[in-house]
């Protein structure tokens, strides 16, 4: 049996009025700060909206995408997410920790910066080509989860499961093993480099060269 095809939604007044929306496309909306607690969208899109502030407590998101929409300081307490995505959209500082639990994201393209992941399981989830700079990630499960191309310049990662976690291509990565599961996990030749030179080891040919002597040669070992 064949999806029906989305139909559009753009009318403001009756996303803030109804409960239910299924297959529908919201598209171009000024909702900053508006009231959607407890609504339920099944298969719904979201583009090219304005949601700064809005308040989606209890609300039911499964299999939606929010594309190019900016959610700064959405309010998320208890919400539903099944199948949720977020693509090219601002996110800025959202605290995730109070979804409702089982939830299922992926951000692609998004910037997330000043967010706080508290408490979740995202295993295998995309984190891909984000903006996460000062994002703190605390008590987490991020196994195998996708961070390709994401900027994490001053996140914290304190107690989370990185076991197979792939950042080899992410940028501005520090993570503490002693602080994290990080079996298998990949990370870029810098973030190995700055963990061994934060334990006060030397790592010849980055940021420090041979010592020379006088003339200009390199010192022999005695």
């Amino acid at each position: 049996m064949s999806t029906p095809p989305a139909r559009p939604a753009s009318d403001p007044q009756r996303l803030l009025t109804e409960e239910t929306f299924e297959g529908e496309t919201f598209t171009n909306l000024d909702l900053e700060s508006a009231d959607l607690r407890g609504k339920e969208f099944f298969r719904c899109s979201f583009q090219d909206s304005r949601f700064q502030g809005s308040v989606w407590s209890k609300a039911k998101l499964e299999e939606c995408v929010y594309s190019s929409c900016d959610l700064t300081r959405a309010q998320f307490s208890q919400t539903a997410m099944r199948g949720v995505r977020f693509e090219n959209s601002k996110l800025m500082g959202i605290d995730w920790s109070v979804v409702a639990p089982f939830h299922e994201m992926s951000f692609e393209g998004c910037n997330l910066r000043y967010g706080s992941f508290l408490g979740l399981i995202l295993r295998k989830t995309r984190i891909v080509q984000c903006i996460a700079l000062e994002t703190s990630f605390t008590d987490m499960d991020l196994a195998e989860t996708d961070f390709e191309g994401t900027d994490l310049s001053g996140c914290t990662f304190h107690n989370c499961n990185l076991t197979r976690a792939d950042f080899q291509n992410a940028m501005g990565v520090f993570i503490d093993p002693a602080r994290n599961r990080v079996k298998e996990t990949r990370v870029p030749v810098e973030a190995a480099v700055q963990l061994a030179k934060s334990l006060g080891l030397v790592v010849p040919g980055y940021g420090e060269g041979p010592k020379l002597g006088a003339g200009g040669e390199r010192k022999r070992r005695r």
